[in-house]
């Protein structure tokens, strides 16, 4: 992807200068290509509480009225179907991505165009990843977790620097963060754990910082 920025040299402060730094930063983060695609994981059941709906109806819709693709897993049941089906209403770029094996279990969303097949849940993650520019966690199973989890540990390992937003809703975020936070203090994980990843109350909060975010920068999938 190609980027192209100005930056007036006039405007740059001397290195002497105490704003030298915030200038160069702003320089720097003009100078990144920003987020075009999101992946959203997300459960295949809508939960309990109204709010989970409410909240990833509202995810899809600001990610399609920001402008940007939405990445996620192809079905068309639970919050995964109102994701979907709240960016397609709001006119958006839908990419799903399923296992042949689940697309018998969990039905391909009919309304999605762009549905890429996969032989594995593995490889369900990697083309997840490959066609995304960040990612948000809503309330989900086990299978969230996984791909949250994944995710997490492959910008540990390096492989990525792409960001991963925890939008919590009605305290959902709590449990996994309270898992990482036990692994840290057990000795199993490093305290830098904490920022692999942020947590934001909320979809309107998680829409307002993917929008000052900068795309992060990816490995080739035959790392992952």
């Amino acid at each position: 992807m190609n980027v192209s920025f100005t930056f007036a040299a006039r405007a740059l402060p001397g290195l002497g200068d105490p704003g030298y730094a915030h200038a160069r930063a702003r320089f720097e983060e003009r100078a990144m290509p920003q987020i075009t695609s999101v992946a959203v994981f997300c459960g295949a059941s809508l939960g309990h509480s109204p709010a989970f709906q409410a909240a990833a109806a509202a995810l899809g819709r600001g990610i399609a009225r920001a402008g940007w693709r939405l990445v996620y897993g192809g079905g068309n049941l639970g919050l995964m179907g109102v994701v979907a089906d709240a960016a397609l209403a709001a006119g958006g770029d839908v990419v799903g991505v399923m296992p042949e094996f689940l697309r018998r279990r969990e039905v391909a969303h009919a309304g999605v165009k762009h549905m890429v097949i996969t032989d594995s849940m593995h490889t369900r993650k990697t083309a997840m990843f490959e066609r995304a520019d960040a990612f948000v966690t809503l309330p989900g199973g086990l299978g969230t977790l996984d791909e949250t989890v994944e995710i997490i540990t492959w910008r540990q390992l390096g492989l990525h620097s792409k960001p991963i937003l925890l939008c919590d809703v009605l305290g959902s975020a709590a449990p996994l963060v309270a898992a990482i936070e036990a692994s840290i203090a057990l000795g199993f994980a490093q305290a830098g754990a904490r920022d692999l990843f942020e947590v934001h109350e909320g979809v309107e909060a998680v829409l307002a910082r993917l929008a000052t975010l900068p795309a992060g920068a990816d490995t080739s999938a035959a790392r992952l």
